[in-house]
């Protein structure tokens, strides 16, 4: 996370630099201004509406770069703080209290607007307010539905018109599909072969992400645990497949080995015990811990038992190398760290505890919702793969590669999505094997957007924000930063991107763009780009 903020906050500065002194004003005025900008644009709209479709597609963007940066000045100064990871805090406060009969308690119990209960200083409550998306026009109680986008709606021959010579560029291959829908009504603006399965890439992930949250809930947690076995005093490393347990000084608020490590030791002293034999267990998860790509360093051996992702350097993302048996890497920092504590241990070796073994130690994982926004924004395959299994582990299936694909597909198909031609060969889109079609995706995009399911929010604050988070901090720095929010996937042959976008009229679009067979991925990049970006900076009606 540390890696990711250092990343990020270049480009926070330098748009800080460029909107700051102008920051205050558009606090007080951004309803005025926002309404002063679209009369000033209507005109140049128009205009542009007016012209040809190849002429159209570049003034799209021009106008979605302006506009883009005019949007992101006036949303991130309404939307309030943003964290670390570069996701606004917000979002997590608005899902807490979607369900509350008033605002968030910034973490204190419900009586807490009591003022004598209050600390010196602390924030109020933030005021009752009705769900954003049910104000895009989702179901909601009397008096909360709130008009916030224009009825009409982009039509067919006014996507084509934008999307058509943008998604024929040659650099997107022969073989190209495309999905547009507006989630507030889940109704499809825009098809192009979108019931055609090709192969996703990475943006398999937010069908993984859909299923994990929707079968265990964005609450859940996973926990590493050490057990002790009465019998033998054997001490017992048990895997809960959490797949950001780390062992680095500085844990960044994931659950912490060393934590364990000390809280075991302790537990261990009180029993009079400073030297054990000890073992570890990673049978929550079943069959071959290899990927059927082979050892790759964009993933770590799949064990319920990981620490720092097996990774052999500081990286906490990206493509290293890694080490050989994660689990027993695991275990032997976990006896070291023992070992500094006061306790001595065997060479560790596996095992499984038995239903008789006591518990010594434990440390969670942060929530599930946490999880999902880090695997989304950084395209992180080791959280992908175990979010998978997680799945597969949840709804009684076995926790294998071809267990964890049923496991996904099937809770996507118990929601009611098109699961037609999708195929799941792993979670994490490495496998080429893998089918999705753009009605897919988008119909993920849209599920994950219902104001019935805040458990599936995760899904859409954790896409990569463009020019400014993840896999997308280098991509729009010219065109729609800030705008467009969407999942990229790149393996050779293949480009894929899938997200959300909010038009010129205010409506929020899902979108889902894929190419299978392409020659040259940087070309490709920049043509879904581009069009993303159009779709940014039009009405299209």
């Amino acid at each position: 996370m540390v890696r990711i903020a250092n990343a990020v906050r270049p480009r926070l500065a330098r748009a800080a630099g460029i909107v700051r002194p102008r920051l205050a004003h558009v606090a007080a005025t951004a309803k005025p201004q926002a309404a002063r900008l679209a009369r000033a644009a209507r005109p140049q709209l128009a205009r542009i509406t007016k012209a040809g479709p190849q002429a159209r597609s570049w003034q799209y963007t021009a106008g979605a770069a302006t506009a883009g940066l005019a949007l992101t000045a006036v949303v991130v100064t309404a939307a309030g703080p943003w964290d670390s990871s570069g996701q606004r805090t917000a979002e997590r406060d608005r899902v807490a209290a979607l369900e509350r009969t008033r605002g968030t308690d910034h973490g204190r119990p419900d009586d807490s607007s009591r003022t004598s209960d209050r600390a010196a200083g602390a924030p109020r409550p933030a005021p009752s307010a009705a769900s954003v998306l049910t104000a895009l026009g989702g179901a909601g109680g009397a008096g909360t539905t709130v008009k916030s986008a224009p009825d009409a709606l982009p039509t067919g021959a006014g996507l084509t018109g934008v999307l058509g010579p943008l998604l024929g560029d040659p650099a997107l291959g022969a073989r190209h599909t495309a999905a547009v829908v507006d989630v507030a009504t889940g109704r499809r603006l825009y098809g192009a072969g979108a019931g055609r399965a090709l192969t996703p890439a990475s943006t398999t992930k937010i069908a993984t992400a859909v299923a994990a949250l929707s079968a265990m809930g964005g609450e859940h947690r996973f926990t590493t645990r050490a057990v002790l076995e009465p019998d033998t005093r054997e001490l017992v490393l048990v895997g809960g497949g959490d797949p950001t347990l780390t062992a680095r000084a500085d844990a960044g608020g994931w659950a912490s080995l060393r934590a364990l490590a000390a809280s075991t030791a302790a537990a261990l002293k009180k029993r009079g015990l400073t030297r054990v034999t000890l073992s570890y267990d990673t049978t929550l998860y079943a069959g071959s811990q290899i990927h059927p790509i082979g050892v790759n360093p964009n993933l770590a051996p799949v064990t319920a038992l990981t620490a720092d992702e097996g990774r052999t350097d500081d990286s906490d993302s990206g493509p290293t190398t890694r080490v050989g048996d994660p689990a027993a890497d695991a275990t032997a920092t976990f006896a070291a760290l023992l070992k500094t504590a006061g306790v001595t241990t065997t060479a560790p070796g596996p095992s499984k505890a038995t239903t008789r073994a006591q518990r010594l130690a434990a440390v969670t994982s942060p929530p599930l919702s946490t999880l999902v926004e880090r695997m989304l924004t950084n395209s992180d395959n080791d959280i992908a793969e175990a979010l998978a299994r997680q799945t597969a582990v949840a709804t009684g299936v076995r926790a294998d590669f071809a267990g964890a694909g049923k496991a996904v597909r099937a809770q996507l198909k118990k929601l009611g999505l098109p699961v037609a031609g999708a195929r799941f060969g792993d979670g994490s889109g490495l496998d080429r094997q893998d089918r999705l079609t753009a009605d897919l995706l988008t119909a993920l995009l849209v599920k994950a957007g219902d104001p019935r399911r805040p458990d599936l929010r995760p899904v859409l604050t954790g896409l990569p924000v463009a020019g400014f988070t993840g896999t997308l901090t280098s991509r729009y720095t010219d065109g729609a930063a800030g705008v467009v929010r969407a999942k990229t996937g790149t393996l050779t042959g293949v480009n894929t991107l899938a997200g959300t976008v909010v038009d010129r009229d205010g409506r929020l679009l899902a979108f889902a763009l894929m190419a299978d067979g392409t020659t040259d991925p940087a070309a490709a990049q920049a043509a879904l780009d581009r069009a993303a970006t159009a779709l940014a900076g039009c009405g299209c009606r």
